[in-house]
């Protein structure tokens, strides 16, 4: 059997001949294609040669049950998102074991200047939000989600938010202000809500 020349093969139509045969020689060819790009995005947030390379082949393995389900029109920029996405659930998972959020601090009321006045408080304040943060993220809009999680699971600077995802450091300090608030606003609904039931 010739082997295929894929050269004059798209990325849109590799994924269509996939999706018709189900034959992983047209993944082979996109992981030939993309693989430094996703080790690249990867390198970004993991900042660690080994987790990268290993992100990277779990990505791969999951595209191909993705790529029977999902219909893509411009296969780049999904894959950027499908790894970004990733990515960010890994550490997210991480922040569910006791890592990060803690550090994700919210006042309602009270007084900063008279800490042990709220000491009782500050504390259930905090279970009850880290109970409730994680649905609150998912509500976010995907610029504030994302500035947000790399802030505070991450520890990122603003800096090295730009750098990862694009935006520009005025746009990076909205994101996370913006996120920061509509994150208040949730879990303050989330607790009147319970107070009432």
């Amino acid at each position: 059997m010739a082997r295929i020349d894929y050269t004059a093969i798209t990325d849109e139509e590799l994924v269509q001949r996939y999706r018709n045969s189900h034959e992983t020689l047209y993944i082979g060819e996109l992981y030939q294609r993309y693989t430094h790009l996703v080790f690249g995005v990867c390198m970004k947030y993991f900042r660690n040669e080994t987790e990268a390379e290993d992100a990277t082949m779990q990505i791969f393995e999951k595209l191909i049950s993705d790529l029977k389900k999902h219909h893509i029109t411009a296969f780049k920029p999904w894959l950027h998102t499908v790894v970004k996405n990733h990515c960010m659930m890994h550490f997210r998972k991480e922040s569910m074991q006791g890592k990060k959020m803690t550090e994700l601090k919210f006042e309602r009321g009270g007084s900063v200047e008279n800490p042990e006045e709220n000491h009782l408080e500050e504390a259930l304040e905090k279970e009850f939000v880290l109970q409730h943060l994680q649905e609150g993220i998912e509500t976010l809009k995907e610029e504030q989600r994302v500035c947000i999680e790399l802030f505070y699971l991450k520890d990122q600077s603003y800096a090295q938010i730009s750098e990862t995802t694009g935006y520009d450091m005025n746009a990076v300090k909205s994101y996370i202000q913006n996120g920061k608030r509509n994150l208040k606003i949730f879990i303050s609904s989330k607790n009147e809500q319970n107070k009432k039931g």
